[in-house]
């Protein structure tokens, strides 16, 4: 099928933008696209113990030979009693006994006689304990003794809890809480904490998630496109598009994920994946309307105007998509499984959105008109907007008359941003995990207050070395309050060793490294528990942050050299968003400290924080500087990014206020790691689009010029 020549477009262009190929180019993806949304459902997580924890490190080993042994399906759960008023009474203490024995014995068909296994730490056991009844059912092993605290005001017990997965560990535990709520006596508080506690807690955070992050994150985009375009139509045609192509990159990323061993996701692999191809996929979707909108305004036909728009669009979306395909890639060199997910899922996101924007969408917008502009739709004969006197052409103008002192402005705003980065401390407890506290957290710090502060985590000591050796090693380390022998089987051996430190603090973390050392003789013989993976995931996110960081700027740089055709535009280019991510993180630092009262920032933050900012920030460099290129062979170096700032100065504005609002969606969640993540990208983003996109990049090149081009030459036919 031939079409008419449009000066200046691609025949890709033209077939996709033609009257006669354009409703079928909109309509076959999307039919498509439908058929495989209505009969391939998202891929299902197999998920593992290990997933969240970094390959070969000495915790992970420990959950791998835990998982030999005979109970391998089971998470500890810690029933607390509290007395609401002084001390627990001989008459409540009886009534619990009785009602832990009464829980017992109601699920006691499926379950396990008492044995040896007990509490992981002293006390002295309470009346009527019920310690020889079954487990209630789906909870195996012995429910133990009940302990007393000293101080009179609180008991618990420790419940095996036996589940495939999380979802089954959540489900049992808000059973188990169900019942202890119903018979709870007068005058007694009752919680549930322990690993198994926690984990519910967890799943609970992602109960529905996806779909809230899915509902916010349209609602923020679908908000904005209507602030953007004011237009009660428009919006509607890039929203249905992206909105596409996020439910089918679900669809394919899980699918795929599902079928390769080496990567995995886990709850909130979804969410980000779905906020990164809103918030890309609309920044592309913005590009080219913008530019589609100012090519009808020299142009009569449509189809004409869209041809030429999406060629000249094409190759800074192209660019850009491929260097944040290729920078997500890159965490597939993680030590973490899920963070390895992470990566191919989002870098398939970004591939599928860049797709449906660049071909779908402007097949769409030819099919509907230009009345989808309503009321304001541009005309044939309008002077386009590169050659009036927006808001940025007058920024542009007063950065033209002093350059160089904007240069120096804007690099000493970013050096005062960036102080706070050097103050950085990572690595959350498991206490501050959450934002608004969950019951097993509260009921953990309670237990840590008439118990050793280690109880509802103790340090877990895999062996297949002989059983009493190790233990006499882990008892003579100080800082143990107790330990035992808890399990054997197939010659493995778990040994609890409870801490008199609280589980995250910096003394437990130093009697786990003790313990190591401890053991280090034995040859089979490995550290695990809460402290132990937290001190292994801080050393695999820094070794993460040392081969991946670097493997990122190595790639927009190699894109943008490519792109531009010269060395010092590039260069200078990433030295913003490496300033920006500085400052974001340094300015986020202090925000966290200081207004919402964090201690610390998760160990994994600063690496995804990078990635987002840098593969991300560098779409707003190519919008710019490829414009300018284009307005530089005609009008000059100075002219042409004046120009190119008048063009994209608004749509560069509209993208990068889309992009922070949707990643701060993450807040929906009250997970602080998420929180973190979404603040300091909300924070880099706004700061990229309003100063360092805006006045930084243009100063520099009003200062050096041509120089800025290096070693390419500017066709000055018009300067």
């Amino acid at each position: 099928m031939s079409t008419t020549k449009v000066p200046g477009a691609s025949r890709v262009a033209q077939f996709i933008s033609a009257r006669r190929t354009a409703w079928l180019v909109a309509l076959v993806p999307i039919l498509l696209a439908g058929m495989l949304l209505g009969f391939v459902p998202e891929g299902e997580r197999n998920a593992s113990s290990t997933d969240s924890l970094p390959d070969d490190f000495d915790s992970t080993s420990a959950v791998a030979l835990q998982s030999q042994l005979p109970e391998e399906d089971s998470s500890v759960a810690i029933v607390l009693w509290t007395a609401e008023e002084g001390k627990l009474t001989e008459a409540q203490l009886g009534a619990i006994g009785k009602q832990a024995g009464e829980l017992l014995a109601e699920y006691a068909e499926g379950g396990q006689p008492g044995g040896e296994s007990g509490p992981p730490s002293g006390g002295r056991p309470g009346p009527d304990s019920g310690g020889e009844q079954g487990p209630p059912e789906g909870m195996g092993g012995s429910q133990g003794p009940l302990m007393v605290a000293d101080d009179g005001t609180a008991a618990y017990s420790v419940v095996p809890v036996l589940s495939k997965t999380a979802s089954d560990t959540a489900d049992l535990v808000t059973e188990l809480r169900e019942t202890l709520e119903a018979d709870v006596p007068d005058g007694v508080k009752v919680q549930v904490t322990g690993p198994a506690g926690i984990q519910a807690d967890v799943a609970a955070v992602f109960d529905g998630a996806n779909l809230r992050l899915l509902l916010a994150t349209a609602s923020v985009v679908a908000i904005l496109l209507i602030a953007t375009y004011r237009s009660p139509v428009l919006w509607l045609i890039p929203l249905t598009v992206v909105g596409l192509a996020d439910r089918l990159s679900a669809i394919v990323a899980t699918q795929v994920l599902q079928r390769i061993d080496y990567v995995t996701w886990d709850e909130s692999t979804v969410g980000i994946l779905s906020v990164l191809v809103f918030g890309a996929g609309t920044n592309y979707a913005l590009l080219l309307i913008s530019r589609y909108r100012d090519e009808l305004r020299t142009h009569e036909s449509r189809n004409e105007a869209m041809a030429r728009a999406l060629t000249r669009t094409a190759e800074a979306v192209f660019a850009s998509a491929t260097t944040v395909f290729l920078g997500l890639m890159t965490l597939l060199l993680s030590a973490f499984p899920t963070t390895r997910g992470l990566g191919l899922a989002c870098a398939i996101g970004i591939a599928i959105a860049a797709s449906f924007v660049m071909v779908v969408l402007p097949a769409a917008l030819v099919v509907f008109g230009r009345w989808i502009f309503w009321p304001r739709v541009p005309h044939n004969g309008e002077a386009p907007i590169v050659e009036g006197h927006s808001f940025w052409r007058k920024v542009g103008d007063r950065v033209a008359r002093r350059p160089q002192a904007f240069v120096v402005g804007t690099v000493l705003l970013l050096g005062v941003m960036m102080i706070g980065l050097f103050q950085i401390n990572t690595g959350l407890r498991p206490s501050d995990q959450f934002l608004e506290t969950p019951e097993a957290i509260s009921a953990a710090d309670r237990l840590g207050e008439s118990f050793p502060a280690g109880t509802t985590d103790p340090v877990q000591v895999l062996t297949r070395d002989s059983a009493d050796d190790v233990l006499s090693t882990v008892e003579q380390v100080d800082g143990i309050a107790s330990a035992r022998v808890t399990t054997e089987g197939d010659g493995i051996a778990q040994i609890d060793a409870v801490l008199e430190s609280a589980p995250g603090s910096d003394d437990a973390k130093e009697t786990v490294a003790e313990v190591r050392d401890a053991v280090a003789d034995f040859d089979d013989t490995y550290v695990g528990g809460g402290d132990a993976e937290a001190l292994d995931e801080s050393e695999a996110s820094v070794q993460d942050r040392w081969v991946i960081l670097p493997v990122i700027l190595l790639l927009v740089l190699g894109a943008l050299l490519l792109l531009l055709r010269s060395l010092v535009a590039p260069i200078l280019l990433v030295a913003t968003v490496v300033g920006t991510y500085a400052a974001a993180m340094g300015t986020s630092w202090w925000i966290f400290t200081g207004v919402f009262g964090f201690a610390a920032m998760d160990v994994g933050v600063p690496l995804l924080a990078f990635l987002f900012l840098v593969a991300l920030g560098v779409d707003y460099n190519i919008f710019l500087v490829t414009r300018a290129r284009e307005e530089a062979a005609e009008h000059g170096t100075k002219e042409g990014m004046l120009r190119a700032l008048t063009a994209t100065g608004g749509v560069i504005t509209s993208a990068g206020i889309l992009l922070a609002a949707v990643f701060a969606v993450l807040g929906v969640l009250p997970l602080v790691v998420l929180a973190q993540l979404g603040a300091i990208i909300f924070v880099g983003v706004l700061l990229d689009t309003l100063v360092v996109r805006t006045v930084l990049v243009p100063a520099l090149a009003l200062t050096l010029g041509d120089t800025f081009w290096w070693p390419r030459k500017v066709d000055r036919r018009r300067s």
